[in-house]
Order: structure tokens, then C-alpha cells, then sequence
């Protein structure tokens, strides 16, 4: 944590000395309708989890993880001749982590369980308030040790009058993904061992440390259509339903994930090389009164891969007065296995695909925490342009064992 608050310090102090330089420079851009920056954003968390269903060693052994992320958003906001909002976004993103299970990916545990991840993106979009309508574009990288990932996405949203709007967004992830295999299964085209781990719960967090360039990927695509569309009821309540279907195709498995069959005998986890997901959500909103909002969500998803799950989400802000606020939240999850998975040593060795990674697994779990958000008018630590500061702490439990532990900064700059 002492590294996290140096981080955090030294960024806060370069973000402050950047507006001051700039603010007289961004009052002209603005009169001159120009891009200028308007708001920057600092993200930082810290992730532990701890569990006994590693998917590495087939559905047994330590999930231990710990991730520590820190993000930067820069927004630029311009006007155009026809009175039309631009607004230009970046971010960039480094997860650092480390996974005790990567170590067996080698058999003896002798392979690395660190990793980086890296995931920049870039979003435009131009907003007509007239016509109520808006339009926009945004690209996502992300990579690390055994994956690399492309997305683009086109997105928009239409109001039809004062009360009722509809968004939308299709987006495409292209990856791929390195044939790291564990160190008795490795093929003979292929001569090193590296690493991963995948984490559920909070958050989740992937990473593959050493190896070989030499190794070859395999493809896997992602295709999402977004739809959303929102209600005001009255003066104190809103609604929304939500639509997300999203289909995949590739390589969908892991390679380095182990599958353990009722004779003994180890293999590659194998599954299906196409999946279609379909979830809907409900929103509804409800604002009691100036200081209490209640917030809740339910989402119904299915595949075709056998798993049905619900979520019910729960918030509730409550505003002290107008520069603090206190958001409690409480979200359960319901799952049903996929018809790939089975437990350590229960897959038949005639079976087609097969998986004894957890994720997969009939379970339940909550997540329950807190966020406090401070905006003084004066600023925070009486600096102007530091607008906002929030903090976040959430803890995760399945009843497969599996348990996590999250907590987030954010600040504003504005």
C-alpha cells in the first residue's frame, strides 16, 4: 500500500501543476470552441483474492491473486460551427499481479506467477443536443505475456422527447491467444513453459509470464450488440431495460488449464469453439427524497453452453449534504454449471469437451461494500481543479471458497 500512495501523491501533484499551467489557455479554447482538456480522472485499486479451485491443477489448489491497477482518463470537450459537443477521450491502464497457481503450469512449480498488463483506449463522440441525438467511435488495445486484443466499437444514442432515450453500441474484440500448455502436455512443436491464472469474484485477472516467442496463437473473436433503452416515469423515478447479446468464435478455452478424467490420466481443458450469450437487465432508479437514491438492478443471462445465472444489485446513496455522500451496495449472483464442467477426476474420458475450471461451476456469491465520494466546493485539499475524491471497498464470496477483497481511489480533476 506504501507503493500505491506514492504512486497516487505524485500523480495528484503532477495533474494540479497541469491545470494550473493550463487553466487561462483552456477559458480561450473554450471561447474559440475548441478541444480543450476538461476533466482528468486517476483510478487505483488494489485486488487480493484467496481459493481452492485453481483451474491450472484441475479444479484443486491455491487461487491465491493479487492485482494492483492504476488508470489515467484525459477528456477534451470542444464545440463545432454547428454548435455540436466533441468529446475526445483517452485512457491507459496498467494491472500489475501475481497468481500462485501460475507457478504450476510447470509441473515442479517452478514457472513465474507475475505478470503486466497494458490497455490503452481512444473515444470520440459527438453529441447534436438539438436533435437529441449522438454519435461516436472508440478503439481498445490490451496485452500481456499471452494474449494480445484489438477492439473497436461504434456506439450512439437517440432521444425521441424529453423523457425516453435509447442507446446503442456494437462493438468487436479480436484476440489472440498463445498456446502455453503445462509442462507434461506440452506438444512437440513447442519447447517452454510460462503461466497464468484467472481470477473471479471482484474483478478478474489474467497473466502469463516467460516462454517462448516461438509459441503459436490461436484466434478468438468477440462480437457485441448493445441496446438500451431509458424512461423517466415521474419527477422521482427512472427506468431502464437493457439487451446484450454477444457471440464468440475461436480458440475459447485455456491451454494451460488442466483437466484431470476418472482413469487418472491428465489432459488440455477443451471446449467448444463457437458461444452465444444472451443477457437482459431491468434499472430502475427511485429518488426518495434530496438525500437518499435508491438504485436497483436485475439481469437475467443464458448461453449456449448449459449456464443460466441471475443478478439482483442493490445501491443506495445517501448525501450528508451536497459535497459528501455514502453509497452502500449489496449484489447476489446465481449461476447454474455449464454441461462442459465437472469436478477434479469426474470427466469421462470419451467426452467430447471438457473444462474443471470453476468459473463454469454451479454457484452463488455476493458481493457487498461501501463508496464515500467527497467534492468540496473549495476543492479537495483546497486545490481547485481537484474536484472530486471517492473511495470504494467491496468484499466478494462464493460458496465454492473462493473469496476477494477490493478497494479503489478515484479522483477528478476538472
Amino acid at each position: 500500500m506504501k507503493k500505491l500512495s506514492l504512486t497516487m501523491i505524485g500523480l495528484i501533484v503532477y495533474v494540479s501543476h497541469l491545470f494550473a499551467q493550463f487553466s487561462n489557455a483552456q477559458n480561450l479554447e473554450f471561447k474559440a470552441k475548441k478541444l480543450s482538456l476538461q476533466e482528468v480522472n486517476l483510478v487505483n485499486s488494489y485486488y487480493t483474492q484467496t481459493g481452492g479451485h485453481s483451474a491450472i491443477t484441475g479444479g484443486l489448489g491455491n487461487e491465491k491473486v493479487t492485482d494492483l491497477m492504476n488508470g489515467i482518463e484525459l477528456k477534451w470537450v470542444g464545440y463545432d460551427d454547428w454548435g455540436r459537443k466533441h468529446t475526445l477521450s483517452t485512457e491507459l491502464g496498467i494491472d500489475h499481479h501475481t497468481a500462485a497457481s501460475a507457478a504450476f503450469v510447470s509441473k515442479t512449480g517452478a514457472s513465474s506467477t507475475t505478470g503486466t498488463r497494458v490497455y490503452p483506449s481512444l473515444n470520440w463522440t459527438q453529441e447534436n443536443t438539438e436533435r437529441k441525438q449522438s454519435f461516436g467511435l472508440g478503439i481498445y488495445l490490451s496485452g500481456e505475456y499471452n494474449y494480445k486484443s484489438l477492439g473497436l466499437d461504434i456506439h450512439g444514442s437517440k432521444g425521441f422527447n424529453e423523457n425516453t432515450e435509447l442507446q446503442w453500441k456494437a462493438s468487436a474484440f479480436f484476440d489472440k491467444v498463445k498456446q502455453i500448455y503445462p509442462s507434461e502436455l506440452i506438444p512437440a512443436r513447442t519447447t517452454t513453459t510460462v503461466v497464468t491464472s484467472a481470477s473471479r469474484g471482484g474483478g478478474s485477472v489474467t497473466s502469463i509470464l516467460g516462454g517462448n516467442d516461438g509459441i503459436p496463437s490461436n484466434p478468438r473473436n468477440t462480437f457485441n450488440l448493445s441496446l438500451s433503452l431509458s424512461q423517466v416515469i415521474n419527477q422521482r423515478m427512472q427506468a431502464s431495460i437493457s439487451f446484450d447479446p454477444t457471440t464468440q468464435n475461436g480458440y475459447l478455452g485455456l491451454p494451460f488449464h488442466r483437466v484431470y478424467t476418472s482413469d487418472g490420466s491428465v489432459h488440455v481443458e477443451n471446449l467448444p469453439s463457437t458461444r452465444t450469450k444472451l443477457p437482459i437487465g431491468l434499472r430502475l432508479n427511485y429518488f426518495a427524497d434530496d438525500h437518499i437514491i435508491i438504485r436497483g438492478f436485475y439481469r437475467f443471462y443464458t448461453d449456449d453452453w448449459g449456464i443460466q445465472s441471475q443478478t439482483a444489485d442493490i445501491e443506495v446513496p445517501i448525501k450528508f449534504n451536497a459535497f459528501l455522500s455514502l453509497s452502500p451496495f449489496f449484489r447476489y449472483y446465481v449461476q447454474t454449471a455449464a454441461k462442459y464442467f465437472a469436478p477434479y477426476g469426474m470427466h469421462k474420458v470419451s467426452e467430447n469437451y471438457y473444462t474443471s475450471n470453476y468459473a463454469y461451476s454451479a454457484f452463488e456469491s455476493e458481493f457487498i461494500g461501501s463508496g464515500l465520494r467527497a467534492s468540496p466546493p473549495s476543492g479537495v485539499l483546497h486545490i481547485k481543479q481537484f474536484s472530486s475524491i471517492e473511495l470504494r471497498y467491496g468484499h466478494y464470496l462464493q460458496n465454492t471458497g473462493l473469496q476477494s477483497d477490493v478497494i479503489s481511489f478515484h479522483f477528478t480533476f476538472k
